[in-house]
């Protein structure tokens, strides 16, 4: 799928760049022009196709550095989630495509091994860049291949302990491996300048490399004392000008800060890691700014870090029209309206303020908010510590973030039945951020847990409830899910009232048909009723309301009355579907031969980015394909169009 490049401006070097070698065939005095011209064009891609603008402006100069230093695609070049990794995609044969990012058929907003050689690593979540790193770097050991290993990992990305296992498991082995620390919030070290630069370059050169091997054999004949005194001022020393200390205590060679726009200073350093004879891990420290070279994004909260389209003159989003809440939204106000009454209930978010909406709790509750970092583990223990003294937390974390937590989930929480409250966001599917961030598999790896209930919204106001039943509940674990973007439009309740746990609810009565519906397939539901009622197949609409406990008395009721029992969810197969089937083997629901069962998942692949309508479109799970499957399984369509309707 290839997009018009008119409305791009056209560039005096990066006409000339189709792939990496390209850039490196030219004058080392040009590249501070190509960075320019790089930064101009991945303001004017994103303004026409939104994404992820901010981080991306931040590496220019480091990303051009980084290609014209190393022999990439053999040097390995990987980028940690991907974020920041559109610049890279520019000089890396993409350049063409670019307009076709995050839509059906085109460029992922991530790094992607199948969609090019030089993404060796596929990523959407943080900080797992350094392990893969690290298994790349030994492969080539191991075989004998001489090559480089770089990594670029973002400052908030450390904050992972999965990082942090890497490094030291590098530093242990002593391998040769390259890590670009992408200081953009100037959290670790603001000393950067002249000297600074200076200092980097003498520390990463051959030079003092040396000078510091003899200063190690000297110290050798000297007493233990003196010895050990040595190479404590080498090391502490270092690392206090430059700030390094942590990383050589890890077994790296520090190197930096270095300004990280600043090409004249990026260029000797890379070069000289690029060229450092030691099987032993380097770490080069680069602070950059986000949003660099763009003043609405400079001035911006969020440096633009994630955008829809917008204005390349003033910096003005479209927004989108309407204005009925999303769901995110429609959470955070109702968790601010239960901690109003109830002074135990904290908020608990890793790294995810704004995408959890908990930025509106923190304003009116600053000392019961908590943002842990990029560190989901460490997020569910905490909230099962605050659970054991009595608190109320709510810990709001994606659904395709949660995964990263499972141990701790089933080990700290279930386990010792604790109430800790899961606010789920993002489930189902989540449109333009693809497979890496799809919600499509907690009702399945919770609900196999013991002790948990586990509920979905259908619409906006059945989350404020759930958010009231949740806050209500302290007999264990509780999770309620919900999807992305707005709410259906329904009246919103002043206050939530705790729903009677594990009770579902008819939301239409009909004959034949049953559609039990689990979340926010809800509405297409009732769509497919109409269209089944206008075909003459009287159909009944059930919203489940809870996973775990089931509403076995809702549930027998329909498999007695109705022909054809069909469940419908957001979910990956083995899920709600199956909870139901298993109760009904259980209670002999289905020796009698009248009752036809069918469940309607996600299914068996991953689903590619587009917009949530396609993608669930793709998936059979709208109006239409509800219908056309219940005709089938009903005998009202030839066997030709099963085949279709099956795919």
């Amino acid at each position: 799928m290839t997009a018009t490049r008119n409305p791009i401006s056209p560039k005096r070097w990066l006409d000339q760049i189709h792939e990496p070698a390209d850039l490196r065939r030219l004058p080392r005095e040009r590249l501070g022009e190509v960075a320019a011209e790089l930064r101009r064009e991945l303001i004017e891609v994103v303004s026409l196709t939104g994404g992820h603008l901010g981080a991306g402006l931040g590496v220019v100069e480091l990303t051009v550095a980084l290609h014209y230093v190393f022999n990439t695609p053999h040097d390995r070049l990987i980028w940690d989630v991907g974020h920041q990794a559109y610049p890279h995609k520019i000089l890396t044969g993409r350049r063409a495509r670019m307009l076709t990012l995050r839509k059906a058929g085109g460029l992922s907003g991530f790094t992607k091994r199948s969609e090019s050689p030089f993404d060796p690593f596929g990523a959407g979540h943080s900080s797992t860049s350094l392990s893969a790193g690290l298994g790349m770097a030994v492969a080539a050991a191991l075989t004998g291949e001489r090559r480089n290993v770089v990594c670029v990992i973002g400052d908030g990305a450390m904050s992972a302990g999965m990082a942090y296992e890497a490094m030291n498991n590098a530093g242990a082995m002593r391998t040769r491996l390259i890590v670009i620390l992408n200081d953009n919030d100037m959290s670790i070290a603001p000393a950067v300048g002249a000297m600074s630069a200076y200092l980097s370059r003498v520390v990463s050169s051959a030079s003092f490399r040396n000078l510091r091997d003899v200063a190690k054999q000297l110290t050798r004949h000297l007493p233990r004392r003196l010895r050990e005194a040595a190479e404590r001022v080498d090391e502490y020393a270092r690392g206090l000008v430059v700030g390094g200390t942590l990383f050589e205590e890890l077994g790296f060679y520090y190197v930096g800060p270095v300004d990280g726009h600043n090409l004249d200073h990026l260029l000797p350093v890379l070069e000289n890691v690029r060229d450092y004879p030691e099987d032993r891990p380097v770490l080069v420290h680069v602070v950059t700014q986000k949003g660099k070279g763009y003043p609405p994004a400079e001035a911006a909260k969020d440096k633009f870090h994630g955008v829809v389209s917008f204005d390349v003159v003033t910096g003005r989003q479209q927004k989108k029209k309407g204005g009925r809440p999303t769901y995110t939204a429609t959470f955070a106000r109702a968790l601010i309206e239960e901690a109003k009454r109830d002074p135990r209930i904290v908020a608990i978010t890793a790294a995810m303020p704004s995408g959890t909406g908990l930025d509106a709790f923190a304003a009116a509750f600053p000392d019961r908010f908590f943002d842990v970092g990029i560190a989901e583990q460490h997020a569910v223990t905490f909230a099962a510590g605050l659970a054991c003294e009595g608190m109320k937390p709510f810990c709001a974390i994606y659904s395709t973030f949660l995964q990263r937590a499972y141990d701790q989930v089933v080990h700290d929480v279930a386990i010792q039945k604790l109430p800790v409250r899961f606010a789920i966001d993002r489930a189902g599917l989540v449109g333009a951020d693809g497979p890496t961030h799809a919600g499509a598999y907690d009702i399945v790896y919770l609900g196999c847990l013991p002790h948990f209930v586990l509920m979905a919204a259908a619409d906006e106001a059945e989350l404020v409830h759930m958010v009231a039943t949740a806050a209500a509940y302290d007999e264990g674990p509780i999770a309620f899910r919900y999807p992305r973007g707005e709410g259906v439009g329904v009246p919103l309740p002043e206050q939530g009232t705790p729903l009677a746990i594990g009770r579902g609810r008819l939301v239409r009565e009909g004959g034949r048909v049953a559609l039990l519906s689990y979340g926010a397939r809800l509405q297409e539901a009732l769509a497919a009723a109409e269209e089944l009622a206008a075909r003459g197949i009287s159909t009944t609409v059930a919203d489940a309301r809870f996973a775990k406990p089931l509403d076995e008395d809702l549930i027998l009721q329909l498999a007695r009355h109705h022909e054809l029992l069909v469940t419908l969810e957001e979910g990956a197969r083995g899920g709600f579907g199956s909870f139901v089937q298993q109760l009904l083997l259980e209670r002999g629901a289905l020796d009698r031969g009248g009752l036809k069962l069918r469940s309607l998942t996600l299914p068996d692949r991953f689903i590619d980015q587009g917009t949530p309508a396609a993608q669930y479109q793709e998936a059979g799970l709208d109006a239409a394909a509800i219908v056309e499957k219940v005709r089938l399984w009903l005998g009202e369509l030839p066997r030709t169009a099963a085949i279709a309707v099956d795919g």
